[in-house]
């Protein structure tokens, strides 16, 4: 059987660790085995059980301090990735080959790792020769996203790791429990925007023809092909929690495998039957 994966990506502060935790409670309410790795070596603490930690490889602490290296803290997360990058057997050997895995990444936030290093695109091409069907989760915090040129800009991000990635991706606007009601109500309009009335609206903030063409073309390309949506997501709302898993687990088949029970067999007249006792356990 498949085993499957959620990449949880985003900015910085955008909710990822706070995404991870959710999930896992939710998870329980309804009874399903979901574990969380880290893959931030940059990380200080979480409130949940982690299978695996790559601060146990290796940490950004570490690399900052060692003066043979003299890297920042972006470059030293860097480092620690691309080093991460040639020791996939560490992953390996603390995923075990366990069938049927659900399995959330909870990902470091620096947006070069999703734009032009390689280093997330070899994970996704390593998971999936360990049989892992893997979907991005990509979350952009609501409370940027509520003006018209800020909520481009977390498109544009989400458009990249999707490019790059080249995987299933459910894109998120965390945090909406945050947000008062005039916001929210502001908000719904970016769920599933219209970029061209978007653009009608702020026409008057372009002053520049050139970066007017510009943002009208990226405008075009969102809108024309559906290129990017964004599904809410209030940790404190069951149905909407609900709502994002199913999207994921329908972009990456998850259940698709699982044995199904048939009905007993009955020669009774349909009129008479006892639907109850025709779907008992065998």
């Amino acid at each position: 059987m498949p085993r499957y994966a959620q990449l949880v990506m985003g900015p910085a502060g955008s909710g990822k660790s706070t995404y991870c935790s959710t999930m896992l409670q939710h998870a329980e309410t309804i009874n399903r085995s979901v574990q969380v790795v880290n893959l931030d070596p940059a990380a200080e603490h979480f409130n949940y059980p982690v299978m695996a930690d790559i601060r146990e490889l290796i940490q950004v602490d570490d690399v900052m301090e060692d003066d043979t290296l003299r890297f920042g803290p972006n470059g030293g997360l860097v480092f620690c990735m691309e080093y991460f990058a040639n020791n996939f057997d560490w992953l390996e050997e603390n995923l075990g080959h366990v069938e049927d895995d659900y399995i959330l990444f909870d990902c470091p936030g620096q947006i070069e790792l999703y734009t032009h290093l390689p280093v997330m695109k070899q994970l996704v091409e390593h998971l999936q020769q360990m049989e892992f069907r893997v979907c991005g989760v990509f979350l952009v915090d609501s409370q940027f996203m509520v003006e018209t040129f800020k909520f481009i800009s977390g498109v544009m991000a989400a458009l990249s790791a999707m490019v790059s990635l080249e995987i299933p991706q459910i894109n998120i606007m965390t945090k909406m429990d945050l947000l008062s009601p005039k916001s929210k109500k502001e908000i719904e309009k970016y769920l599933d925007p219209d970029m061209y009335s978007m653009m009608e609206d702020n026409s008057v903030m372009m002053r520049s023809k050139k970066f007017h063409k510009l943002t009208e073309a990226i405008c075009g390309l969102i809108d024309d092909y559906s290129m990017v949506r964004f599904l809410p997501f209030d940790r404190s709302d069951e149905e909407g929690i609900s709502i994002v898993l199913k999207h994921i687990d329908f972009s990456i088949q998850y259940g698709e495998d699982l044995e199904f029970k048939e009905p007993k067999e009955t020669d009774e007249d349909p009129i008479n039957t006892n639907y109850d006792e025709l779907f008992q356990d065998s």
